[in-house]
């Protein structure tokens, strides 16, 4: 009895204590017990100083892990604010050790990730191996260094299916970042993002519920958030971000505002955020970490917010989830401050899902769609991410591995995993045996790219191509086109633009839309309001004077389709008698850009651009070189030096050479040619064989037609043609008349007279003439010898003659002496 007693009030205790089962979160894979070894030396390759190595047994195998202190994580003028009961903020700057988080990979698999503290006796961290996701603790009062090591997979005890809050339509801190054509002049190559070190200055916020589930207990608490930061710091180095922990509040009292639903506690967030220090403070990201549940997500994110005070914030919940489960969905609703949306089914990555599924998978592997949008919105369109505040302390320190090239570096490939891929640098930031170089635009299979090899080609007629010089890995500097050098037909080159009127219109409302007529530009534009103006200038909309009416708001007609256009901006269309005149607003207070501005360069007028809503003359810009300065035998770039013509040399283009100029490196010897297209020559000789196969063909066939009916007329005509006579022809004595018949098969009979003459060809049937006869034989030639009187040369009368002209008849005619009547055979 005492013994059920005992257990009752035991069970009392913890239910008041807070220790409710739901409240924890739950492993749903039994553990298995490690115990790490330090690997001294390894037959596997040399050992890179700097580098710590391990072996644990898991999952059926050993594993070697390699680890590297990470430098970049904690600031080191952290803040961490409280609150006493009255409500009065407390700050304190701890001492925090920042030399035990380590990040590395497993050896065996360069795609692995290793996220490790030691700062609390023992490993505690995340290990993906594969498209496993491993989560290691130190084992509670172990006497012989043993950890615990689970699976992270994606159950949940009371939610199966997690996902991930992406917030599209915002109260009051929705500012969507619009898109603009300005990518165009950026590259669209991820080579060289490690060259570029991007820091995002963190802030975590805790909210009183898990203040509450750590018992109160601040150390602790304070501790599991850093190894959280390590953890999503590692996930993100792969895209060369850097977690740097700024600021740590924690509400030890009570909420200020409810954290429940997920469609305002995010914006709501960010109202708090906006309206307490840290307006003042400055941070880049920041995100409240609450132990609520909250309708079955992960946590609630605002897109494209890195760089917008009213957007850079996102709640996460860690209701029910592990430590190692936090860390990949504060990874996640990270990616989207910095411009990740949803993974679509046709994303990519290693594995199955990747970290930015809706689903929120445990997963550290982003996909080929991330990798566009962050290159797309934090590499392109944002800068703030450069600018670090918080880390000069950090930068004085220059190191091998941080990845930046600093000092008497050759190269810094960074971290160990990029530099087992990098064949031109070592991991201590030197050269591998016979490179020349390991990064740059220059830089080609570790070695110089020759001289004239084109590094930077033009992108638009406003723009310069660039060379490499031979003898360094960095590509010149990109020069361009100098303001004012007139492009199309009346536009001007302006920091590397052609801006063009009606390709501005197309851009927005389609490609039939063409630039209004000057009347729309005076009427709206002279207005003062936010559909047409030159400006804001405090609370108040600029009116356009007279002059300046072209470079107010874009005015546009012909407009066939309503385009699709982001948040916060209005398609106005303006009826008049004599035109109608469409264009965008844009009202005070938007931060972001207007896509319905005149750009700087527009053409305003001859010899005239709009600069800064002015219409100017094109000597506002006071240039110093000219087509003259460089003899009319090139351009002027926007350092204001001669860009030579193919076969003259710079500076002024007055000696023979190969052109470029001062600033664009060598060009090749030999002016640039189109590329001859080898396939294209094939498939064309392709086509001209099987059109003569086809001709021959077709010949053929008509010849063999032509043959069969030659044939056929040919039959046809023998049934026709006389019938040889096998009586031979018989003529009276006195006959005088020539015979004109076929010849006959039958030799010809004359009397005792006469004489043959060979005159003819044979004739096949005898002509039969009498003693006395003396006409002549006029009939066309016969097969047989014609045969004549004694007398010699017959004597013909001119009326025979004319009688004689006739055709000849196909069968021959038997008269009389005085007859010339013809009877056929």
């Amino acid at each position: 009895l005492k013994i059920l007693v005992l257990l009752h009030w035991l069970g009392v205790f913890l239910f008041c204590s807070g220790h409710t089962e739901d409240e924890h979160p739950r492993y749903h894979n039994p553990p298995e017990v490690v115990i790490p070894l330090k690997v001294t030396g390894t037959a596997r390759g040399k050992k890179t100083p700097g580098w710590l190595s391990y072996s644990l047994h898991f999952g059926g195998q050993e594993h070697i892990i390699h680890l590297r202190v990470k430098r970049i994580l904690l600031s080191p003028h952290l803040s961490v604010f409280t609150y006493t009961d009255q409500g009065a903020v407390l700050e304190d700057q701890p001492f925090v050790q920042n030399d035990c988080y380590y990040h590395g990979h497993v050896e065996g698999d360069p795609e692995s990730l290793v996220a490790l503290s030691t700062c609390f006796g023992g490993f505690q961290g995340i290990l993906q191996i594969s498209d496993i996701v491993y989560e290691i603790k130190p084992m509670m009062f172990s006497t012989t260094f043993e950890h615990l090591v689970y699976i992270v997979d994606g159950k949940e005890a009371q939610f199966p299916t997690v996902r991930s809050g992406l917030m599209k339509n915002e109260i009051s801190c929705h500012i969507q970042f619009q898109e603009t054509n300005e990518s165009s002049r950026y590259p669209t190559s991820y080579e060289g993002w490690w060259v570029h070190i991007r820091i995002i200055e963190f802030v975590i916020v805790a909210d009183s519920y898990l203040y509450k589930r750590y018992e109160r207990n601040e150390s602790k608490l304070m501790e599991d958030l850093y190894v959280l930061n390590n953890i999503v710091n590692s996930i993100h180095l792969v895209i060369g971000n850097r977690i740097l922990l700024v600021n740590l509040e924690i509400w030890t009292e009570k909420n200020p505002f409810v954290v429940d639903d997920p469609n305002f506690s995010a914006p709501r967030f960010c109202q708090w955020k906006w309206t307490t220090i840290y307006a003042e403070l400055r941070h880049d990201i920041a995100h409240l970490f609450m132990n609520r549940e909250l309708r079955g997500l992960s946590g609630s994110g605002l897109t494209r917010g890195s760089c917008t005070g009213l957007r850079n914030c996102a709640i996460i919940t860690f209701w029910n989830k592990t430590l190692g489960r936090s860390a990949i969905a504060t990874a996640h609703h990270l990616g989207h401050n910095v411009g990740m949306p949803h993974d679509r089914p046709t994303c990519k990555c290693a594995h199955p899902k990747c970290i930015m599924h809706e689903h929120n998978p445990p997963t550290t592997k982003f996909s080929n769609c991330s990798y566009d949008y962050f290159y797309q919105y934090t590499v392109q369109k944002t800068k703030c991410l450069l600018e670090h505040f918080h880390t000069k302390d950090i930068f004085n320190l220059k190191r091998c591995g941080n990845g930046v090239v600093e000092g008497e570096e050759q190269c810094d490939c960074g971290v160990l995993k990029h530099c087992a891929k990098d064949p031109c640098c070592m991991p201590d930031c030197t050269l591998t045996q016979g490179s020349a170089c390991a990064y740059g635009l220059c830089c080609k299979n570790c070695q110089f790219l020759p001289s004239g090899e084109l590094c930077r080609k033009e992108v638009n007629q406003c723009d310069l191509p660039e060379w490499c010089n031979g003898t360094s890995h960095k590509c010149p500097d990109d020069v361009y086109v100098e303001d004012g050098i007139p492009c199309n037909d009346r536009s001007y080159c302006y920091e590397k633009r052609c801006n063009d009127r009606d390709q501005h219109c197309q851009q927005i409302f389609g490609k039939d839309a063409k630039n209004a007529i000057q009347s729309c530009y005076k009427r709206v534009n002279t207005q003062g309001t936010r559909v047409g103006h030159c400006g804001i200038k405090g609370s108040t909309y600029v009116k356009c004077g007279k002059l300046d009416i072209l470079c107010g708001r874009l005015q546009c007609e012909n407009v066939k389709e309503l385009p699709s256009l982001s948040d916060h901006t209005t398609v106005y269309l303006s009826n008049f008698s004599d035109a109608t005149c469409w264009g965008t607003d844009y009202h005070i207070g938007m931060t972001i850009p207007d896509i319905g501005d005149v750009k700087d360069g527009t053409e305003c007028g001859q010899d005239h651009m709009c600069i800064k809503q002015h219409c100017v003359h094109i000597a506002f810009l006071d240039s110093n070189c000219s087509p003259e300065l460089c003899n009319m035998r090139g351009i002027c770039n926007n350092k204001h030096h001669c860009h030579c013509n193919y076969l003259w040399d710079p500076p002024h283009c007055v000696m023979k050479g190969y052109g470029g100029s001062v600033d664009s490196g060598p060009p090749p010897k030999t002016e640039r040619k189109k590329k001859f297209c080898f396939p294209c020559l094939l498939v064309l000789l392709i086509l001209l064989i099987l059109l003569c196969c086809l001709c021959f063909m077709l010949c053929r066939k008509k010849s063999k037609k032509k043959e069969i009916k030659q044939k056929e007329v040919k039959a046809k005509e023998k049934p026709k043609s006389a019938v040889p006579s096998r009586a031979p022809s018989v003529a009276s004595q006195g006959e005088k008349n020539v015979l004109s018949a076929p010849p006959s098969r039958a030799p010809s009979v004359v009397s005792q007279g006469e004489k043959t003459m060979p005159s003819a060809p044979p004739s096949r049937a005898p002509s039969v003439v009498s003693q006395g006869e003396k006409n002549v034989l006029s009939a066309p030639p016969s097969r047989a010898p014609s045969v004549v009187s004694q007398e010699g040369k017959p004597k013909q009368p001119q009326k025979e003659k004319e009688k004689l002209q006739r055709p000849p008849s196909r069968a021959p005619s038997t008269q009389s002496q005085g007859s010339t009547k013809m009877s056929p055979a």
